[in-house]
């Protein structure tokens, strides 16, 4: 059964996972929100001024007031500074599932953060939450992502075709992984 807890403080080896704050902008436009690399498989594109950043950082904010709402900003101990995000959406109470999504400034891929990020967010979501399954999505051309996946735990479950169609009106297919309590 879903209690919910809110966004949390969570520690890893490595990292902090925090609620994301006002004060953030500048890091957040600075070492992702603007580059088209780190954008080109999300839903949104790369924000072109720090005010956009700023908006989406009043709305994110906004959120931690509700229970159910999971955020979390990606800071490394090391650096102090914000560098990506990681957070809960389509969630199904009901069922007790969620889905994550994340992303990571580019000078941070490959160094196995955004996996130790999300396996963090997975005990959180199923111990203290009690969410009995997670999944994400990616697109499929973005094959880095299933690695962080599979890393986290996840397994590959199937592609659901023509999922996300793209603002240029362009369709994406996705793969699907998931992962249940049982799997931990």
């Amino acid at each position: 059964m879903v209690v919910h807890k809110g966004t949390q403080r969570i520690e890893t080896n490595r990292l902090i996972l925090r609620r994301f704050s006002k004060s953030d902008a500048h890091d957040m436009f600075h070492n992702w929100a603007n580059d088209e690399d780190v954008t080109r498989f999300l839903t949104w594109e790369p924000h072109k001024t720090i005010e956009v950043t700023e908006t989406i950082l009043d709305t994110w904010t906004q959120g931690y007031t509700e229970e159910n709402y999971y955020m979390w900003a990606i800071v490394p101990k090391d650096y102090g500074k914000v560098i990506g995000s990681i957070s809960v959406g389509n969630q199904s109470d009901g069922n007790d599932h969620c889905e994550i999504g994340y992303c990571i400034s580019k000078a941070y891929w490959g160094q196995g953060i955004t996996t130790e990020a999300f396996q963090a967010v997975i005990q959180y979501l199923m111990h203290t939450v009690g969410y009995e399954r997670i999944q994400a999505i990616h697109y499929v051309e973005n094959a880095a992502s299933g690695r962080v996946m599979e890393k986290a735990g996840l397994t590959y479950e199937g592609c659901m075709r023509h999922f996300h169609k793209h603002e240029e009106g362009h369709y994406y297919d996705c793969a699907l992984y998931g992962i249940i309590r049982e799997d931990l």
